[in-house]
């Protein structure tokens, strides 16, 4: 069985020189990697989160159950943050302060909100942008306008030739990590592949 097609990212594009989508100057920085349990998803948040700081937008695109949560619960571990990291589908935003002197994470599930920025007005994540980390699930089309400068991750589950022994590939997922703007153009992404 095929699974369903993720959503079009426009930042999905062959890379070029330098993980650089057609060799463009500076603005797209791409990995690829497998992640193959939900164990490895919360050890890839957690490396996520030492590229991090202040400041930073994380996307999360994926089908439900494809690990969006589990990957921003293990971000929320790296972060030394307050709190149990669930889905927040139901209070549709949950702010966790840090435990130390880092950035607090505010982790918001767009999910059942229709509209582009304006119905994310509310939560005001302009506001919180420059002091915390947001993790947004389900985000695109919704919050692109926050800052051209943002981490993109579109989870898919992979299918065919990445079957576990057991002929299944149930927590088998591609990732596709891609950093937009100067913020992310020269950062190491491959510190993600532990």
């Amino acid at each position: 069985m095929e699974a369903p097609a993720a959503p079009h990212n426009p930042s999905e594009q062959n890379p070029g020189e330098h993980g650089r989508p057609d060799g463009a100057a500076g603005d797209r920085h791409t990995l690829e990697l497998t992640v193959s349990s939900a164990e490895e998803m919360l050890d890839l948040g957690r490396r996520l989160a030492g590229l991090l700081r202040a400041g930073d937008l994380v996307m999360l695109t994926g089908e439900l159950g494809a690990g969006k949560t589990t990957l921003t619960r293990g971000l929320g571990e790296g972060l030394n943050v307050r709190g149990a990291v669930t889905s927040p589908t139901f209070v549709i935003a949950r702010v966790h302060p840090s435990l130390g002197d880092g950035p607090p994470l505010v982790h918001v599930d767009a999910y059942r909100l229709g509209g582009g920025l304006d119905e994310m007005e509310d939560l005001d994540l302009d506001v919180s942008l420059p002091d915390s980390v947001i993790v947004v699930e389900w985000g695109e089309g919704k919050v692109e306008e926050l800052t051209e400068e943002r981490l993109q991750v579109l989870i898919a589950r992979a299918t065919g030739d990445t079957a576990g022994a057991d002929g299944t590939d149930d927590d088998v997922r591609r990732l596709t990590v891609t950093g937009l703007g100067d913020r992310w153009a020269s950062a190491d992404l491959s510190a993600l592949r532990g």
